[in-house]
Order: C-alpha cells, then sequence, then structure tokens
C-alpha cells in the first residue's frame, strides 16, 4: 500500500521565494526512503508536506490514500510523526517519561494505555533505564531517543527525520541509525530520512536527490552513488567509502566501484596477494 504520495504537488513561500513545482512520487508502506539535497533543495518542504505542516497550493498529499487538507489534519498527524533537527527545541518536559507522553496525553488516550505507549517508545529507542531521568542532563543522541520516543508514543505508521542527527556527533548519528534501522526492519515503520550525510542513505532502500524544488534523481542508493558525476552538479559529494574506491583508483589500484566495506578489503586483499 501507498503510505503518501504527492501528485502534481506546487507549494511557494511567496512569490519569488523558494518553490516546489509539480512534484510527483509515492512512498511505499514499510519502506525505508533517503532524501538527499543541499540547503535550500527542498528536502525540509517536503517532510513539511507529509503531514500537513504545510499545506500545497496545488495537486493533493495523500496519507493513506486520504487527501490531506485542513480537515484531515488531525488523523494525518497520528500517522506521519516528524522529528527535527534540535531535540531541545522538541522537549515539553523535564522529566523522559512526562515528555514521551505528552503527544499521547493530547491525544486523548486512557491512562493505562498511555502507561503502554512509554514502555513500547523508550523499549523502542533503547531508553527505558532512563524514564525517571532528566531531560537536560542527557547528551544530544540520548535527548533524539527521547523525541523519537515522543512520536513513537502516538503509534505513526511513518516517521520522518528532518536532518534528525544533523546537530549530534558521530557516535551520536550512528546511535539514531541504528534505532531508525531497527524501527523499519522490526516494527515495519515507514520511514522517511532526510539527510546530508551520504553515509546515512546507504541504510535506505530507495533514495532521491532534491535540487531546486524538484526530484533530480532517484534510485538505489547504489543506483544514485554510481552516477558520481551528477551527483557533483547538486553539490553533493560520495559516501566515504565511494571517495575511498575513487582515490584507490587514482593510485592505480583496479578496486571496483562499491559502497560495501567487506567487498572492498576483499578487492584489496586479492590485489595484494597478486
Amino acid at each position: 500500500m501507498t503510505a503518501i504520495s504527492f501528485r502534481d504537488v506546487s507549494y511557494a513561500y511567496d512569490e519569488e521565494g523558494f518553490r516546489i513545482e509539480h512534484l510527483n512520487t509515492e512512498i511505499e508502506e514499510g519502506e525505508f526512503l533517503a532524501v538527499l539535497g543541499h540547503n535550500g533543495s527542498g528536502k525540509s518542504t517536503l517532510a513539511r508536506l507529509m503531514n500537513g505542516l504545510l499545506l500545497a497550493d496545488s495537486g493533493t498529499v495523500e496519507v493513506f490514500g486520504v487527501p490531506l487538507t485542513e480537515k484531515t489534519l488531525y488523523d494525518a498527524r497520528r500517522q506521519v510523526g516528524v522529528v527535527f533537527q534540535n531535540p531541545d527545541n522538541q522537549t515539553v518536559a523535564s522529566i523522559v517519561e512526562d515528555d514521551v507522553a505528552f503527544g499521547a496525553e493530547n491525544i486523548g488516550l486512557p491512562r493505562e494505555e498511555i502507561g503502554r505507549r512509554i514502555e513500547f517508545a523508550l523499549s523502542a529507542v533503547g531508553m527505558e533505564k532512563y524514564r525517571n531521568a532528566t531531560v537536560s542532563r542527557l547528551s544530544g543522541g540520548q535527548k533524539q531517543r527521547i523525541a523519537i520516543a515522543g512520536v513513537l508514543a502516538l503509534k505513526p505508521k511513518v516517521l520522518v527525520l528532518d536532518e534528525s542527527t544533523a546537530m549530534l556527533d558521530p557516535r551520536g548519528r550512528h546511535e539514531i541509525m541504528d534505532v531508525v534501522t531497527k524501527l523499519n526492519r522490526e516494527e515495519h515503520i515507514t520511514v522517511v530520512l532526510i539527510t546530508h550525510f551520504m553515509e546515512e542513505a546507504l541504510l535506505a532502500d530507495r533514495a532521491i536527490v532534491m535540487n531546486r524544488g524538484e526530484i533530480a534523481m532517484q534510485g538505489t542508493p547504489q543506483d544514485i552513488f554510481e552516477r558520481h558525476e551528477e551527483l557533483l552538479t547538486y553539490n553533493l559529494a560520495l559516501p566515504r567509502i565511494g571517495e575511498i574506491c575513487k582515490k584507490l583508483q587514482a593510485g592505480g589500484l583496479s578496486v571496483p566501484d562499491t559502497l560495501d566495506i567487506d567487498c572492498l578489503a576483499e578487492a584489496i586483499g586479492r590485489l595484494l596477494n597478486e
């Protein structure tokens, strides 16, 4: 089933400002989609159109087959949860369990169900033992896990992460990506990952590249990164392993273009043996 579809969608912030025009794409239920693009390419606008934080000027955004309008916003936002870049901006309570419970309380769930939702959400992000901790004393990666847990407590079918690892150190980014991958693989939550970290996109089933409000490229991450020269025209680079392959090739080693570290290691080992 299609989770989110964009049908000839256009949106402009003002008459002369940034705009998305005649956008068409679909995100399938259970898919892990990476959205790539330089600053100002339209990635965050796309995210906000997915759950009605922005409403299209023309065309139709559908969430599980239902057109997104002012009348359907409430249901759409229960099904599509968004986690933003700065976890501090998403914190509403000083204690972890209160923060995670906030959304569930606001949609009027019974107390017993809220308790179950808190347990599920904290377990999903690996933060059960921090239930009674003070949010302000957590690390950046832990705060972002709590932000994700607050969204998960609403039991959304789609999780949109809008540059959610941008402010984290490498360890924090790794922690969040482990959580996101687990949610997609084990909980079958549809994931839309908006990122400028090329390595994160390697985890996705499919990737699209945004440029000036349009979809410039799409396919598997392998397909996208094989078109290296075209990526450069959109101010994007290869993931680190892809850059290593190119440098080894430039140095005279005939290694294949690969995004698989084991494949690269095997190729280097074979060449050394020869």
